[in-house]
């Protein structure tokens, strides 16, 4: 249904966003054996492990084999091309679980005005079982969006004849627990990521704050990270200072404490004491 309304809607096929992690492992080989015309996007970080960037290249390399479109998507910030490196300074505050700013910018800003695969599932969190669809349309105007749960929702119709433009979002694995996940990949033996055979249960951005405590298992296997993070944090204190802007951290590592929130840390700071998040955030 949804590679018909992507052909219908927007004259292009359906595009499977691939994030080298298990859900989109599952996803594409769902999408493989449908049949249907399909593109697969990854959306490049830059704050991935090494493993998942090599992970991906070959994933791709076999797939394009076979004919079927591959392309990486570059992250793109006011104009120019950005890493997470470069966005930090620009954005002149760490990112948070308040603040995922470095979501929005690195993945969630490509393939514009296509329908979409994601591997969201409801079993990763309270507010996706509240909040996500196994049909999506997002809209400039949020009272037009649409989010069909089942086969009888009764705005079915509705969503299947809207001919505005927008990212569409089709969650094909959306009420799949973690077992069923594992049990695809092993009964199907689906090539995955190296980094779920050495421990990792996610693979997404290293030192992503929705890893909680195992960032520091992550930094303890990527040292090199950890420096990156610390030369951006010094960078954007550097931004700011020169804008005249005041703050309580000292050093570019005294940034990176309160980021991985150790609670010891003299000088503890909040969101709510950067003048240019509560400025932006209307606080």
């Amino acid at each position: 249904m949804a590679s018909e309304m992507s052909l219908r809607l927007y004259g292009r096929p359906l595009v499977v966003t691939d994030s080298g992690g298990k859900d989109s492992a599952v996803c594409r080989e769902i999408v493989r054996r449908a049949g249907i015309p399909f593109e697969i996007h990854h959306n490049l970080t830059t704050a991935d492990a090494p493993q998942t960037i090599y992970y991906v290249r070959n994933t791709f390399r076999k797939l394009e084999l076979e004919g079927v479109p591959c392309f990486v998507n570059y992250p793109i910030y006011k104009g120019q091309r950005v890493t997470m490196w470069t966005l930090i300074p620009m954005k002149k505050f760490p990112p948070t679980r308040l603040q995922r700013y470095c979501c929005q910018v690195l993945k969630e800003n490509s393939c514009r005005d296509r329908f979409i695969t994601t591997g969201v599932r409801w079993a990763e969190s309270v507010k996706r079982k509240n909040n996500r669809g196994v049909f999506e349309n997002f809209v400039s105007d949020p009272s037009r969006k649409i989010i069909l749960n089942n086969d009888n929702d009764e705005n079915r119709r509705l969503f299947e004849n809207c001919e505005l433009k927008g990212k569409r979002i089709c969650n094909p694995i959306v009420d799949w627990l973690d077992r069923d996940v594992w049990e695809y990949i092993r009964s199907e033996r689906l090539e995955i990521n190296p980094l779920y055979e050495v421990g990792f249960y996610r693979v997404g951005c290293l030192g992503c704050p929705m890893a909680g405590k195992n960032r520091w298992t992550e930094f303890r296997l990527f040292p090199t990270y950890q420096r990156a993070y610390i030369r951006a944090f010094g960078k954007m204190l550097d931004v700011i200072h020169a804008g005249g802007g005041k703050t309580k951290w000292r050093t570019p590592e005294d940034v990176f404490s309160w980021w991985m929130e150790e609670k010891t840390i003299e000088g503890q700071i909040s969101l709510f004491d950067m003048s240019d998040w509560t400025k932006s955030n209307k606080v």
